[in-house]
C-alpha cells in the first residue's frame, strides 16, 4: 500500500525548554501528520547523544536520551513542581543549545527524582526486571558521572573489567544515582510509548533509525567486550568507517569498534537479536543504518589518522539475517544501501526482501543510465526521499549544485527557478512507483542549507542543532500536503 512519511527528529520540535521532547509538540505534529495524509513518521535515533551530540555515537543501544523527556507532562503527571520560567529560554528558536539545555533538564529531572523517586519504586523495580539491559546502562551512567566522564577504559581496573567484588561495591555506593538513571529511563519509555499508541490510533507508523555499530565509549561495548574486535587491555584492533571517495579524500574514520562475528555466530547471534527485539519493541519501521557493512564492512587500524589505510573485510551476510528473520518475524526493516554498493550488498539486500533507499538530490550527478538514484530507477521496494538528514536541504543543494547537475534537475522535474526547486522534487518522490516516499520537514517548509541536519565527516557547531520554528506548521500547509498525497494515491481523499 502506497504511503508517505516526514522525517523529522524529536530533538526539531519546536517544544519549550530550548529542545524538541515528547511533550505537547510531538502531538501536535502527529496531528499535522494525520492531516496531511502521512502514515510515517520517520526519527532518528533516540539513544542518549554522544561525541558531537551525534546519535549515531550514543553511550547505550538501548538507553532513551533524557533530554527528550517533557518536563510539562512530567508535571501534568503531579511528579514535578516547576514554574514556568525555569525553563530554559534559548536564545535561537531555530537551533539546540545542547550544552544549556543539558543543564536545565537534568537539573529538573534530579528534581523530580527528588519529589517522586520514593513512591515509583515499585515501577522502577520492575522497570528493572523486565529491561535486561537497564541495569548495566544505569551503572555504566553513574561511574561515568562518578569519574568526570572519561571513557570507561579509564576507570580502575576492576570496573574496566567488571570483576564481581568492585561491581558489587559500585551498586551499593552508587544506589542512588544508579536508581536516578533508571527512573530517567523508566519516564523516557513511559512518554514514548503514549506517543507510540497516540500515533498508532491515527494510523502513524514510528520509523527509527538504528546505527549499525554503537560507541566505543558505551554502556554495551563495556558491558559485551566479547562481541567486539577488543585486545587484552579492551583496547579497540580495528575501527569501523567509509574509504575515500567524491565527497573526502581522507574517507570517514567513525571510530566504532567492529564485531566479532564469527565469536557472535557461534552463539546465533544472540546479542544482535536482542538488539532487534528491542528496535522492534520502539517502531513499527527500522531503518538499519550502513546495511552494507552487513556484506562488507570497511575495517581501520586502531588509531589511524583517516580512513585511508583501510581495507575490506567479508560481513556475516545471510547467515545473521536467517536468525534476525525468526527473531523479530514481524518488524519492517529498511536497509540503508547507500555507498560502497557492490554485487555482495545487492545480493543481500535482495535475498532479504528489505526496500532500499533512492535519494533524489544524488540522482543528477553523473550518468543517468548508470546512476541508482534517478528517477527511471525508482521501482516500488524502496523508499524514495527528497534526501536524509546527511544531505544539504533540497534548496541548499540546488543553491550550491553544478550547472549540469542543477540543469539535469531542472529539465527532469520540471521547475525553473531555485525556490521553486523544494516542491519539485517532492512532487517527483510522491508520485514515485516507490511504496513509501519520505520528505525531511526542512524540504516541506522549503529551507536552505542553514536548516541542513547534518554535515558528515565533520564535527560542527550546527550538526544535529536544527530545529523547527513555532507557528510553522499551518493547516494550510497541512492541507497541501494532503492534496499531494491524495493525488499520488497515498492517502484517501
Amino acid at each position: 500500500m502506497r504511503s508517505a512519511g516526514i522525517l523529522m527528529h524529536i530533538t526539531s520540535l519546536p517544544s519549550r525548554g530550548g529542545i524538541g521532547d515528547l511533550g505537547p509538540e510531538a502531538y501536535r505534529f502527529a496531528d499535522f501528520l494525520c492531516a496531511a495524509g502521512m502514515k510515517v513518521w520517520q526519527v532518528l535515533p533516540i539513544g542518549p547523544t554522544g561525541y558531537g551530540e551525534s546519535p549515531y555515537q550514543s553511550s547505550s543501544a538501548y538507553a532513551g536520551n533524557p533530554l527528550l523527556i517533557s518536563p510539562e507532562f512530567l508535571r501534568r503527571e503531579s511528579l514535578l513542581d516547576f514554574d514556568d520560567q525555569e525553563l530554559y529560554a534559548p536564545g535561537q528558536e531555530d537551533r539546540v543549545d545542547f550544552d544549556a539545555v543539558r543543564e536545565n533538564r537534568m537539573m529538573l529531572l534530579r528534581r523530580a527524582w527528588r519529589q517522586s523517586g520514593a513512591k515509583m519504586a515499585g515501577k522502577i523495580e520492575q522497570f528493572r526486571r523486565e529491561q535486561p539491559w537497564a541495569e548495566d546502562y544505569a551503572l555504566f551512567a553513574a561511574l561515568k558521572n562518578r569519574y568526570g566522564d572519561p571513557i570507561w577504559r579509564e576507570w580502575p581496573e576492576g570496573l574496566r573489567r567488571r570483576r564481581k567484588k568492585e561491581m558489587d561495591q559500585a551498586r551499593q555506593e552508587l544506589k542512588d544515582e544508579i536508581d536516578f538513571h533508571l527512573f530517567c529511563q523508566y519516564l523516557f519509555r513511559s512518554q514514548w510509548f503514549q506517543l507510540k499508541k497516540y500515533c498508532a490510533d491515527r494510523g502513524i507508523s514510528l520509523f527509527g533509525d538504528m546505527p549499525i555499530y554503537v560507541a566505543e565509549d558505551s554502556a554495551d561495548t563495556w558491558a559485551h567486550p566479547e562481541v567486539f574486535q577488543l585486545d587484552r587491555n579492551l583496547v579497540p584492533v580495528r575501527v569501523a568507517g567509509v574509504p575515500p571517495d567524491y565527497f573526502s579524500e581522507d574517507g570517514q574514520l567513525w571510530g566504532n569498534p567492529l564485531y566479532r562475528w564469527h565469536r557472535m555466530r557461534w552463539n546465533g547471534y544472540a546479542w544482535w537479536a536482542d538488539r532487534m527485539k528491542g528496535m522492534a519493541s520502539l517502531y513499527d519501521i527500522v531503518r538499519i543504518d550502513h546495511f552494507i557493512g552487513f556484506a562488507n564492512y570497511y575495517s581501520i587500524p586502531y588509531g589511524a589518522p583517516n580512513a585511508r589505510n583501510g581495507k575490506w573485510v567479508i560481513g556475516p551476510g545471510k547467515k545473521l539475517f536467517k536468525k534476525l528473520k525468526k527473531a523479530v518475524p514481524d518488524l519492517r526493516i529498511i536497509a540503508e544501501d547507500l555507498g560502497e554498493v557492490n554485487d555482495r550488498v545487492r545480493a543481500l539486500v535482495n535475498w532479504c526482501g528489505y526496500a532500499g533507499m533512492k535519494v533524489l538530490t544524488f540522482g543528477f550527478d553523473g550518468d543517468p543510465a548508470s546512476n541508482p538514484h534517478d528517477l527511471d530507477h525508482y521501482h516500488s521496494n524502496c523508499v524514495a526521499y527528497t534526501g536524509t538528514h546527511d544531505n544539504d536541504t533540497v534548496l541548499g543543494w540546488a543553491e550550491k549544485a553544478n550547472s549540469q547537475s542543477l540543469a539535469a534537475a531542472k529539465k527532469k522535474l520540471g521547475f525553473r527557478e531555485l525556490r521553486e526547486a523544494p516542491q519539485a522534487f517532492i512532487r517527483a518522490v510522491l508520485a514515485s512507483p516507490c511504496e513509501l516516499a519520505v520528505i525531511p520537514m526542512q524540504d516541506i517548509l522549503g529551507l536552505g542549507g542553514e536548516a541542513r541536519m547534518n554535515l558528515p565527516g565533520t564535527i560542527g557547531n550546527n550538526n544535529w542543532r536544527w530545529r523547527m520554528r513555532p507557528g510553522q506548521l499551518t493547516e494550510e500547509l497541512a492541507h497541501a500536503l494532503k492534496a499531494q498525497n491524495v493525488q499520488t494515491h497515498r492517502a484517501e481523499g
